[in-house]
């Protein structure tokens, strides 16, 4: 029970990601800037309890691999997720987001020649149709091309943490990777950021994204995947764009409609058949990463 409860916490955490930035935009902070700052500071947190633990080691044959995850997956992802909020809101960022088992077992099968069966392909047509609907909708929700295309770059370049994590969690702990990661990643937001003067509201607002949205929440997820299996975590992870889309609701007011809302459950019955489905072959399944 104690994994559920920490993988369940990681996922509300995640879910508030949008709502708290779009207070940080509203402040005057860009979506950019809360990015680097969210590296940044995440990068601080993670450093400390990295050093506190001694875990800080990271071979040298490995550094360049470490580097070149945090262009991608922190810059890259990070840039890319506050600029979807941005366009199209919190709840059409996070489904979007959901999209990554789809692109993760696409590449899984292109790059590390995992078997794509009957069930990840029906699985990666599920999200695909639900993206098509969400993205078709009409009723309120804000929906642009540029809202879609950051959703989905932020989608493939979150896929990238299941194929570095099968590749370095198992010889290094979170804390370490995070470390370097983090700091790669704000320093690869830098050139673009423009920095703002910042209220007490958009400080809080940086300060919750990165203390709850990122150090712990990441911190619980793995502590969660220490007691559960892979699978079981992934299912119980979608709970954040279902926090997503009742926070946006709540606090700002978003609403998808009734097409846009049968395309969200379609990216989350893929993600759910995606992990829950049978196994083309064990052998290749990813280790709790």
């Amino acid at each position: 029970m104690a994994g559920y409860l920490y993988v369940a916490a990681a996922a509300f955490l995640w879910g508030l990601l949008g709502v708290v930035s779009k207070w940080a935009f509203a402040a005057g902070v860009s979506p950019l800037e809360v990015a680097f700052w969210r590296a940044a500071l995440g990068g601080v947190l993670f450093g400390a309890q990295a050093f506190i633990l001694g875990q800080v080691r990271v071979e040298p044959a490995d550094r360049w691999a470490v580097v070149g995850f945090g262009l991608v997956g922190v810059s890259l992802f990070y840039g890319a997720y506050q600029l979807a909020i941005q366009n199209g809101g919190a709840a059409l960022a996070s489904v979007l987001l959901y999209t990554a088992p789809a692109i993760v077992a696409l590449l899984s099968w292109l790059l590390l020649r995992e078997p794509m069966g009957p069930h990840k392909l029906s699985a990666v047509g599920l999200t695909l149709l639900g993206v098509a609907l969400v993205s078709l909708q009409g009723g309120e929700a804000r929906i642009t091309a540029a809202a879609v295309l950051w959703g989905l770059l932020s989608a493939l370049t979150y896929a990238t943490y299941y194929l570095f994590g099968k590749l370095y969690l198992g010889r290094y702990s979170t804390p370490t990777l995070f470390l370097y990661a983090l700091p790669v990643g704000a320093l690869g937001l830098l050139p673009f950021v423009r920095f703002a003067p910042k209220t007490a509201e958009a400080w809080a607002a940086i300060g919750f994204l990165t203390v709850a949205s990122t150090f712990f929440a990441v911190t619980l997820y793995f502590a969660g995947l220490k007691r559960l299996e892979a699978t079981r975590a992934s299912v119980v992870a979608t709970l954040e764009p279902v926090v997503a889309a009742l926070a946006a609701w709540l606090f700002w007011g978003e609403r998808f409609s009734p097409l846009g809302y049968l395309g969200a459950g379609l990216v989350l019955l893929g993600v759910v058949w995606m992990v829950l489905g049978p196994q083309d072959n064990p052998r290749d399944q990813p280790k709790n990463a």
